[in-house]
């Protein structure tokens, strides 16, 4: 019998998948504890479409990423930080204080868990990555200056 599952199942499936289980298990286990439903005409139709729905989420999203990787690509941010004798910065520079500066220069929306930049704790350019999405990312540089 053909199920659909609704919810992971240990050694038969995941949340969603179409599976082949013997009708005893289904109607006897599955069934009464929610766990899957018959896969039927309609029940294939709804599976159908949320995976189309997830797929087009999918392509928005990552051409959304590609739009900003694209308007970031290779710009530098300009970021003006206090200094300690030696030319040496009060604290550093976090991955934090970046994001505002591009949502303030560039009005791109960067998460700060997704830049990836090196210790900046003087004066001077450094080359960071952002991961925008899933296989898109954007190298830039940041440059910190004195007040």
């Amino acid at each position: 019998m053909k199920v659909i599952l609704q919810q992971d199942v240990k050694s038969l499936g995941k949340k969603g998948e179409l599976v082949n289980t013997s009708d005893g298990y289904a109607r006897n286990y599955l069934f009464p504890r929610n766990l899957a439903i018959e896969a039927n005409s309609q029940a294939m139709t709804e599976l159908k479409n949320r995976e189309d729905s997830k797929k087009h989420k999918i392509a928005v999203e990552t051409q959304a990423a590609k739009d900003a990787a694209a308007k970031i690509e290779g710009k530098s941010v300009k970021i003006v930080a206090k200094a300690g004798q030696g030319g040496r910065l009060f604290g550093s520079v976090t991955s934090k204080e970046i994001a505002e500066h591009i949502k303030k220069q560039y009005s791109i929306d960067i998460d700060r868990r997704k830049i990836s930049s090196p210790d900046i704790k003087a004066f001077g350019s450094y080359a960071v990555t952002v991961k925008l999405y899933q296989g898109v990312t954007a190298d830039f540089t940041v440059m910190v200056t004195e007040e």
